[in-house]
């Protein structure tokens, strides 16, 4: 049985490790998060996948006046067969999307960090016609969502070091 002692000197040593490897919360003072908050202001959206993408940003890092920093992006959206009955039919989609990035100065359009993220959702074709498409539609939002977190988590873990 552990002694409230042990557990105390285990506790101390585990804050320790966190403040030696420079844990710091990104939105405590002097993080790198709130320096981005509603600083950056993502291109224009093309398509309903760059629209969702560019919703999900703003909602998390507030909407920027012109200026400060754009978030130039590239999406990728493809789906790919999963599972195939034994009648050569697609009963599942796996949704694979891409997302390459770039956050950079408005005013000298120097690239101040860059990336590349990709993750992937899926649903199934065996309801009605209706459902699939429901379904295909959710998958597809839900894979922006996922990407713009990604994307939002690097920016947000670079932006102390960031020059801005």
């Amino acid at each position: 049985m552990w002694s409230p002692e042990r557990r105390k000197f285990l506790m101390f040593g585990a804050a320790a490790a966190l403040a030696a490897c420079g844990f710091e919360p990104v939105y405590a003072p002097g993080g790198g998060g709130s320096r981005l908050i509603g600083r950056v202001r993502p291109a224009d959206p093309q398509t309903t996948e760059d629209y969702i993408f560019v919703r999900e940003v703003e909602t998390r890092l507030g909407r920027a006046p012109e200026g400060g920093l754009v978030l130039a992006y590239a999406t990728k959206v493809a789906e790919e067969r999963m599972a195939i009955s034994t009648s050569n039919i697609t009963t599942r989609f796996n949704v694979i999307g891409t997302i390459t990035y770039q956050l950079k100065d408005a005013a000298s359009s120097v690239v101040l960090n860059k990336g590349k993220v990709d993750s992937f959702t899926s649903y199934s074709t065996t309801g009605s016609t209706v459902a699939t498409q429901a379904a295909r539609r959710d998958a597809r939002e839900r894979l922006m969502v996922i990407l713009a977190n990604l994307v939002i988590v690097r920016l947000e873990a670079v932006a102390v070091d960031l020059p801005i």
